[in-house]
């Protein structure tokens, strides 16, 4: 099994084309206004417009009303949704495309609860909590709390760097990992070596911990 690498917060399209040039599966784009990552629908558009095939898009929203993503959907080629608030199943499938569901973990019960509560979800991701802030908070959580074997793949963020995702996939064993602060210059700029260092540790990574 190879561990899947999405880049979060893309804000450009330099930045977008190095991440899939360095062998990301997946980009995220951030259509949340408080967030330092915050993208507009026109430069997603050009983004996406850049992409090669085969590199997943996914969008990412918080609590957002139901017409702003329907209005995103129309223009953005997205692939997949990625909700980050209170979002109920219902909603995360009203909009007619796969989506996964991000949780906060506080409890070892967290995963199991995400489970049976967003059955249609693709996956789960699991992400530090900190009260106040839905995600992207650059710190990592007690992996010690998710499970291990969970029922739904699971994707593995929070506080993740070059220097820690080899411990992090030993530990958690997880079908992909998502990456935002840890691989940035300031909030919203990715590094490029430190993108193509963390994809690099992540496929070392995979090959020690499956093989």
């Amino acid at each position: 099994m190879r561990v899947r690498a999405k880049i979060c917060g893309i804000t450009n399209i330099e930045d977008a084309l190095n991440a899939v040039h360095s062998g990301c599966d997946a980009i995220g784009l951030v259509f949340y206004e408080p967030s330092p990552r915050n993208i507009s629908i026109k430069d997603a558009v050009e983004i996406c417009n850049a992409l090669p095939a085969f590199v997943t898009v996914v969008g990412l929203f918080v609590d957002a009303l139901t017409i702003d993503i329907e209005n995103i959907c129309r223009e953005v080629p997205l692939s997949l949704l990625q909700f980050h608030g209170h979002e109920t199943e219902a909603e995360c499938v009203s909009h007619h495309l796969p989506y996964i569901k991000a949780i906060r973990i506080k409890t070892s019960q967290d995963v199991s609860d995400a489970e049976s509560n967003y059955q249609t979800a693709q996956a789960i991701l699991v992400d530090t909590y900190k009260k106040g802030i839905p995600g992207g908070t650059g710190e990592k959580f007690d992996w010690s709390l998710l499970p291990e074997k969970p029922k739904k793949p699971l994707i593995l963020a929070g506080g993740l760097t070059p220097d820690n995702i080899k411990q992090a996939i030993n530990a958690v064993r997880p079908y992909a990992v998502d990456v935002s602060g840890g691989v940035e210059s300031e909030k919203g700029i990715k590094n490029h070596k430190k993108v193509s260092l963390f994809l690099k540790e992540v496929s070392r990574a995979s090959e020690n911990t499956y093989n």
